[in-house]
């Protein structure tokens, strides 16, 4: 039986866990991190969730939401502890999260080449929508 995960919001002393996750999952491309964290500290900093383990920390999801649909970023589950149901467990309490302020649906992006985490989301419920993204750099980082 998997251990018992804790899911809490992120704290300043998470930082370098929290980098050193995402570094270990791929998920850092064109963005400052640090930048990354420090935007979503001013804007709902308690839908910055962590997942931790035995006081370890070895999940992230950051949640956005504007009042018209939710945003997943940065859900990242170390890959030692994949396939556990703790991708999951973050994910069904960023949906009670956001049923809790009526959010109507959930947004989220995956390149195209990541199958395996298409395969995920899909087995949650999401699907594809045939939508093209589009995105406009503000920052250079």
């Amino acid at each position: 039986m998997p251990a018992s995960m804790l899911i809490r919001p992120y704290r300043p002393a998470d930082e370098s866990a929290v980098l050193a996750l995402w570094r270990e999952c791929a998920l850092l491309r064109w963005s400052d991190p640090r930048k990354d964290i420090a935007r979503k500290l001013k804007v709902n900093p308690e839908w910055f969730l962590v997942g931790e383990i035995d006081g370890r920390l070895m999940a992230t999801c950051m949640l956005g939401y504007e009042g018209h649909r939710a945003w997943i970023n940065f859900l990242a589950v170390a890959p030692a502890h994949q396939r556990g149901g703790y991708g999951r467990q973050l994910m069904a309490e960023a949906e009670r999260l956001m049923r809790a302020v009526g959010c109507a649906k959930i947004n989220l992006q995956v390149r195209a080449s990541n199958a395996k985490v298409i395969a995920f989301y899909e087995r949650l419920g999401f699907a594809i929508d045939e939508l093209h993204c589009m995105g406009k750099r503000l920052e250079q980082d």
